[in-house]
């Protein structure tokens, strides 16, 4: 006869509060899924263990489409250029190529990604402030857009310029003050102090370079659409005003990226569907004062500059996520509950500045507690979640953490633990491996031992791999 009591579950008293904001910043509703992108969660974990990342391809791919829409009815020449240091994880990186998406890398190795990855070089744009002189030299044999971050960078094309017998077409990056973020001074060109006007009339006096575009990148997760706008003034005003001073003509303005996920900033209080701008609204921010600031431009019968945006974050982070499943519970000595799950911040970086939602896969029952999430890793800093109200779990249960799809796959870490598989759902539902977990050998290949440093068995000789 089956036993079909209900398990015990510790009584507690609650006070409810029904549609009231908790004092974890959200409506506590009570909600599961088991299933990803059409996908069973349980079926997932099956074949492909756990933890586990899932990318949805039909989710980045509207994302990417979204975005171009929202700016391309607002401006008539925009380009995508993809962020390969948010996710280069190449199946991400060839879905947005194939939606007309450009590369915007930031050092050499990103450089040969895109190039690998069929990437032509003219369609590559090469910020950052370190650029070897030898993906210099490549970048600009293969025509690639380089955005110039400082003087020394600028005297070494220069010199690539003079040796090659070239004129090389090249941009500069510009910091300022918008008045909404904080000014990233520490890269480009200050447009304030005349630091930028000065790289400007370096170039135009230069016999083998030439000035024929705009760079800006104001910060990250910017919450405040209006600094959109002020970039784009001021931005479109230095584009005026070096064009008047030194005869050179602009192509393209680059805005950089920034946007925002519906991810939960630590230390906001409100949830992200209340404070994260919508794409429609950056993009009114951007378009407007660029069209303002070239009407007169478009009137003397020259085109508009290509506007150039090299968004990561807000196309990628909702289309991935991480299952990972419950190894343990724990009592703290304050009275809270405490999970442990197999995945730590060695592969989800962004838990030390994003409360990511945590979506059980099954209805859970109980009354929920504040709880900590942690993660497997023998170290203190190893928390998923600092507080979260959370019903009972149970060991081998299997939690959804999201969006997880920016910075994770390029700043995990191979620590402790290894790092996991990553799957792509596309098509049907049809499910591919598109980077495989870890294992020792891919963890020490690139190890030497010394010959006096090899292991050996008890009879002092080096032991049989096969045994």
């Amino acid at each position: 006869m089956t036993d079909a009591r209900k398990p015990w579950v510790k009584p507690s008293i609650v006070m409810h509060r029904s549609g009231m904001v908790n004092k974890f910043g959200s409506v506590q509703r009570s909600q599961w899924q088991d299933q990803l992108a059409g996908v069973s969660v349980a079926a997932l974990v099956e074949e492909h263990g756990s933890p586990l990342f899932v990318i949805s391809e039909q989710k980045l791919r509207d994302n990417a489409r979204h975005l171009l829409h929202a700016f391309a009815t607002r401006y008539p020449s925009v380009r995508y250029a993809w962020s390969y240091k948010t996710n280069y994880l190449g199946a991400v990186c060839r879905a947005l190529h194939q939606e007309g998406a450009w590369a915007e890398v930031v050092s050499g190795f990103e450089y040969e990604k895109a190039r690998s990855l069929g990437v032509p070089g003219n369609e590559i744009v090469f910020n950052g402030p370190h650029k070897t002189r030898s993906s210099l030299e490549r970048a600009i044999a293969e025509g690639a857009r380089i955005q110039v971050d400082h003087l020394d960078e600028l005297y070494l094309i220069e010199s690539i310029a003079r040796e090659t017998g070239r004129r090389v077409p090249i941009g500069i990056r510009l910091n300022y003050e918008t008045g909404y973020t904080e000014n990233w001074s520490r890269f480009g060109f200050n447009v304030e102090s005349g630091q930028a006007m000065d790289a400007a009339w370096r170039i135009a006096n230069s016999d083998s370079l030439e000035l024929k575009w705009l760079h800006s990148h104001i910060g990250t997760f910017v919450l405040d659409h209006r600094a959109y706008g002020a970039a784009a003034r001021i931005v479109a005003g230095f584009m005026n005003d070096v064009e008047q001073k030194t005869g050179c003509e602009i192509d393209a303005i680059d805005i950089g990226g920034g946007f925002a996920s519906h991810n939960a900033l630590q230390g906001i209080y409100l949830p992200p569907e209340q404070v994260v701008p919508s794409l429609d609204q950056y993009a009114e921010e951007v378009c407007t004062p660029l069209l303002e600031a070239t009407y007169e431009r478009v009137a003397r019968g020259r085109p508009l500059p290509t506007l150039i945006l090299e968004t990561g974050r807000a196309v990628v982070d909702d289309a991935e996520s991480l299952i990972t499943t419950v190894v343990a519970n724990k009592k703290m000595p304050d009275g809270r509950r405490c999970v442990i799950v197999d995945a730590g911040v060695n592969v989800l970086f962004t838990a030390f500045w994003y409360n990511h939602q945590i979506t059980p896969t099954r209805d859970l029952t109980g009354a929920p507690e504040e709880t900590v999430i942690y993660g497997p890793l023998c170290m203190n800093i190893d928390v998923i979640r600092k507080s979260i109200l959370l019903p009972p779990v149970r060991t081998g249960d299997t939690l959804i953490v999201s969006p997880v799809g920016a910075y994770n796959n390029t700043q995990w870490l191979q620590f402790i633990e290894y790092r996991p598989r990553v799957v792509l759902v596309h098509g049907e539902a049809e499910v591919s491996v598109v980077r495989e977990r870890e294992t020792l050998a891919t963890v020490t290949e690139l190890e030497q031992l010394p010959p006096h440093l090899a292991p050996t068995d008890h009879d002092g000789q080096s032991p049989d791999p096969s045994r």
